[in-house]
């Protein structure tokens, strides 16, 4: 049976819920990831790692939000960003009020979309609807607090490219990158990693696509019950 909560029936929710009361609510935008990488990138990585989470340790994963707040790309092409929090937060919050209503236990906001901004507004959330005890319980995680050892989170870089790779790798295409020398300012179009935060992503991944999902799907299971990022 799939995890992901839009495909299923009523009876099948509750009997996935009853096994293990958590939802993943993996959040993202739509933004520039230079010319080898899906403006989706940051919901499909946060929607499929929370997948996998589900079919290992149970609960269910509701739709992406493909809409955040902050970062540095606002005025890149294809990209829409919330200005700041106040258009995202009342849907969320009103998310949980009624999954809550339902009965659930757990809510983690799981955010593949990790500006500064984003990151306020969702331990924001958290904070405040855990101080007042209400249900479900929110943690609130993403993708660049797990430990990679060495493997520092990026945009559009080697981190994101591989990471992708091993969850959609039929969105990600290497060969868009252009083989000419990287420059001083990737923030100039000019540049073959234009919009690139971190290291060059043509470069050979130090671990496999795979070993680097496991990685974060174990981490992820772990911190979605405890509640902790480590």
């Amino acid at each position: 049976m799939t995890r992901q909560i839009e495909r299923l029936r009523p009876h099948q929710i509750e009997a996935a819920l009853s096994e293990r009361s958590l939802i993943y609510l993996p959040l993202g935008t739509v933004e520039w990831h230079c010319h080898h990488l899906p403006v989706g990138l940051d919901a499909l990585t946060a929607h499929g790692l929370c997948l996998r989470a589900a079919e290992k340790a149970g609960g269910l994963v509701w739709p992406a939000l493909y809409y955040g707040a902050g970062g540095d790309h606002a005025e890149f092409p294809w990209t829409v960003m919330m200005p700041d929090e106040a258009a995202i937060r009342p849907l969320l919050v009103h998310t949980l009020h009624r999954l809550g209503q339902l009965g659930v236990g757990t809510v983690v906001l799981f955010s593949g979309h990790f500006a500064n901004e984003q990151l306020a507004m969702i331990d924001g959330i958290a904070s405040e609807w855990n101080a007042a005890s209400g249900a479900p319980k929110v943690v609130a995680l993403a993708v660049n607090q797990a430990h990679t050892e060495n493997f520092a989170p990026d945009h559009a870089g080697l981190f994101e490219t591989t990471l992708l790779s091993g969850l959609a790798a039929e969105t990600v295409d290497r060969r868009r990158l252009s083989s000419e020398k990287d420059m001083p300012d990737r923030f100039d179009p000019r540049s073959p990693l234009w919009g690139i935060v971190g290291a060059d992503p043509r470069l050979v991944p130090p671990v496999a696509s795979d070993e680097l999902v496991d990685k974060l799907v174990n981490w992820l299971v772990r911190t979605s019950g405890s509640g902790l990022r480590g």
